[in-house]
């Protein structure tokens, strides 16, 4: 019989939550990222989060707007 071994994810795959507009900082310095859409608070970033838990990559990324106003 041989024993299946689930790959290990790799966080390099992962959405960047830094760009993400979900992405926030939380207040507890035991879990300092957070994702607004799914609730989480951790000690790394959300998207390897979601990544270890479910081996897939973080569906609910959605990039910051770009749109600034110019200095001055």
């Amino acid at each position: 019989m041989q024993t299946l071994i689930k790959p290990q994810p790799d966080p390099a795959t992962a959405p960047r939550c830094w760009q993400c507009r979900h992405f926030g900082m939380s207040y507890h310095r035991q879990t300092p990222y957070a994702c607004r859409l799914m609730g989480i608070e951790s000690r790394i970033l959300p998207a390897i989060e979601v990544l270890r838990a479910d081996g897939t990559p973080c569906r609910g990324f959605s990039p910051k707007s770009t749109l600034r106003s110019p200095p001055g």
